[in-house]
C-alpha cells in the first residue's frame, strides 16, 4: 500500500479549507442577492430572523446539531466534516460584513449567478479533497442506510422539510432557490473533475474514496 506524500496531503488540506471558505462566501453572495437561497440557508436565515443571531452563527449551531444526529445513525465524521461546521459559517459572516448592500436587479442577478457558480466550484474543491462529507450530507446518507430508502428520496425529504421550515420562519425563497437546485449538481460534478487530486500511483485521478453515493454534492 502506497503512503500519502506530504505534498499530496498538503494539497488536499488546502483544497478542503479553501473550498469551505469559498462555500461560505458564495452563500453570503446569495444572501446579498436576495433572490432565493439554497435549501439549508433558507432555514438558517429563518432561524437567524427568529433568534437575532447572524446567519453564520446559526449555520454553525445547526451544523453541530445535525452532527449529533450522526451518532444514532452510526456515521463517522472526518476532518472535513468537523471543519465544515465552523469554517462555512465563519466565512459567511465575514463575507456579509465586507460586501456592501446591493440594490436593483442589474446588480442582484449577476451576484446571484456568481454565487451559484462559486458555490459549485467550492463544492468541487472540498469534496475532491476527500476528508469526509459535510454534516448535512452525512445526515442524508445515514438516513438512507438506516431506512433502506433511496438517497434521492432522503435528500428530497430533508431539503423540502428545511425549506418549508425556513420559509415559514422568514427565510428567502425565490428564483435563486430553483436555479440553485437545477444547476448545483452539474456545476459540482464539473468542478469535481477539475479539482480531482492525483492518485498515489501518479496515474489516474481520484475524487472519492468511498461509494459514489457519499458524494451527493451538497454541504
Amino acid at each position: 500500500m502506497s503512503t500519502l506524500s506530504p505534498g499530496r496531503l498538503g494539497r488536499r488540506l488546502i483544497q478542503l479549507y479553501v473550498g469551505l471558505a469559498l462555500y461560505g462566501a458564495s452563500s453570503a453572495l446569495l444572501v446579498e442577492a436576495g433572490l432565493g437561497l439554497e435549501p439549508w440557508n433558507v432555514l438558517h436565515q429563518g432561524l437567524a430572523e427568529l433568534t437575532g443571531l447572524t446567519i453564520g452563527v446559526v449555520s454553525i449551531i445547526v451544523g453541530a446539531a445535525v452532527l449529533l444526529l450522526w451518532i444514532p445513525l452510526r456515521q463517522r465524521p472526518g476532518l472535513g466534516t468537523v471543519s465544515n461546521v465552523f469554517v462555512v459559517g465563519i466565512a459567511m459572516d465575514a463575507t456579509l460584513a465586507l460586501v456592501p448592500e446591493v440594490h436593483g436587479l442589474a446588480v442582484r442577478i449577476p451576484l446571484l449567478l456568481a454565487g451559484i457558480v462559486l458555490n459549485g466550484a467550492a463544492t468541487g474543491l472540498y469534496i475532491a479533497a476527500r476528508f469526509g462529507p459535510g454534516p448535512r450530507d452525512g445526515l442524508m446518507t445515514g438516513l438512507h442506510q438506516r431506512t433502506g430508502r433511496s438517497l434521492r428520496l432522503m435528500r428530497t425529504a430533508v431539503e423540502v422539510a428545511v425549506v418549508v421550515a425556513g420559509f415559514t420562519l422568514g427565510g428567502t425563497l425565490g428564483i435563486g432557490t430553483l436555479l440553485y437546485a437545477l444547476s448545483i449538481g452539474p456545476l459540482a460534478q464539473l468542478f469535481l473533475r477539475v479539482f480531482a487530486v492525483p492518485s498515489a500511483s501518479g496515474g489516474s485521478t481520484v475524487v472519492a474514496t468511498g461509494p459514489p453515493r457519499r458524494a451527493i454534492l451538497r454541504r
